[in-house]
């Protein structure tokens, strides 16, 4: 097992494309990191710079304690499980997991122990004389994980691995990666482009964007405090409301978002210090708006009902600006029909229209 930092790290193609710009965080021994952003983001990018697979333009990258700029891959002592499992065809199972470890010299004995174990370990003891193409998706991708479990290595390297599988395998592997970290205790950088498996997945979060990173936290750290308001539109599903005008605050106390041709009322929140009259982004998640009635509602035209299961997204439209509502299961009106809503002021999020960055409230 191993720490990976990441020190002022940086990609520059030839081409003079920047890939990564400076970017420096530590992934401590046995954590499992997650990487997320969308497609050109950096992600892969920094992950095949921990492989060896792409080199470093500038900056330091250590795994254990030992800089790496300039090791070969093989003598990183990483595991990399790719998107497309890269199985041997001709192989079988037990053939495709001891491949590895026979060419680098290890005893038959030795072959067989890991092979037995990662097999028992991934459910694939009863498939292991099985070839690849008599296998479903789910485990042909356990058998790209297993094959990178047999190496043992100091840090496992996910790109992507679950992108092939239909939703129900993905959920299925997803839970599998999730218990074989916790049995291992395993340093895992794991990338991906959904934010549902990051949250879902990750100790702690790398969200990226454009080749910068743009914050580190917990999954829910980042889904209740979003440093930007990129962080705050990525991650959720459905994605943060976000709503932009000029912040008043009227002689009773109670907060108006000024939109132009629509005033949003927002209650009694906790306002950002010199906000009054300051041009903002007020975002509000799906499940902070209910129908409902008081000094923080407005009248709102239901355009459309989503019933997914256990929960229902509502999607309304307030004069010309979209609006998603998050409810249980509930009879609603028609498409067409108004819809008094409520908004619950202490949840409001607060960010600057030019930059993009979190506004806090002022202390209480």
């Amino acid at each position: 097992m191993a720490d990976v930092r990441f020190e002022a790290v940086r990609k520059v193609y030839d081409n003079g494309q920047v890939a990564v710009h400076g970017a420096s965080f530590d992934i401590a021994d046995g954590e499992l990191m997650v990487l997320v952003g969308p497609s050109g983001c950096g992600k892969s990018t920094l992950l095949r710079m921990v492989a060896g697979l792409e080199a470093i333009s500038a900056g330091t990258l250590s795994i254990g304690g030992r800089v790496v700029n300039d090791v070969a891959p093989k003598d990183r002592d990483i595991a990399m499980v790719f998107q497309n499992y890269a199985l041997y065809p001709h192989m079988t199972v037990a053939e495709n997991l001891a491949f590895g470890l026979k060419l680098r010299g290890h005893g038959r004995d030795e072959v067989q122990r890991r092979v037995r174990t990662a097999a028992d370990m991934l459910g694939l003891a009863g498939v292991l004389d099985t070839l690849p193409r008599a296998m479903s998706g789910g485990q042909r991708q356990r058998v790209a994980l297993g094959r990178a479990l047999v190496r043992e290595p100091a840090v496992f390297l996910l790109d992507e691995p679950l992108s092939n599988l239909d939703a129900k395998l993905r959920h299925s592997v997803r839970t599998e990666i999730a218990q074989l970290h916790r049995t291992l205790g395993t340093t895992m950088i794991y990338v991906t482009h959904d934010q549902v498996e990051a949250m879902t997945l990750g100790q702690r979060i790398v969200v990226l964007n454009e080749g910068r990173v743009q914050q580190i936290d917990t999954p829910m750290a980042l889904y209740r405090r979003p440093a930007n308001r990129f962080v705050a539109g990525f991650l959720g599903s459905p994605a943060m409301n976000m709503l932009e005008g000029r912040l008043e605050r009227r002689d009773d106390g109670q907060a108006v978002l000024d939109m132009g041709a629509e005033r949003l009322p927002l209650g009694r929140p906790r306002l950002p210090e010199g906000s009054a009259g300051r041009a903002v982004v007020v975002g509000v998640r799906p499940e902070h708006l209910q129908p409902g009635t008081g000094e923080a509602a407005f009248a709102a035209t239901l355009e459309s009902v989503e019933p997914v299961g256990n929960e229902v997204f509502v999607n309304l439209r307030l004069g010309s600006r979209p609006l998603v509502m998050r409810l249980p299961p509930r009879d609603l009106p028609a498409p067409g029909a108004t819809l008094p809503v409520a908004v619950d002021g202490a949840a409001l999020h607060f960010f600057d229209s030019a930059s993009g960055q979190r506004l806090e409230p002022a202390p209480a």
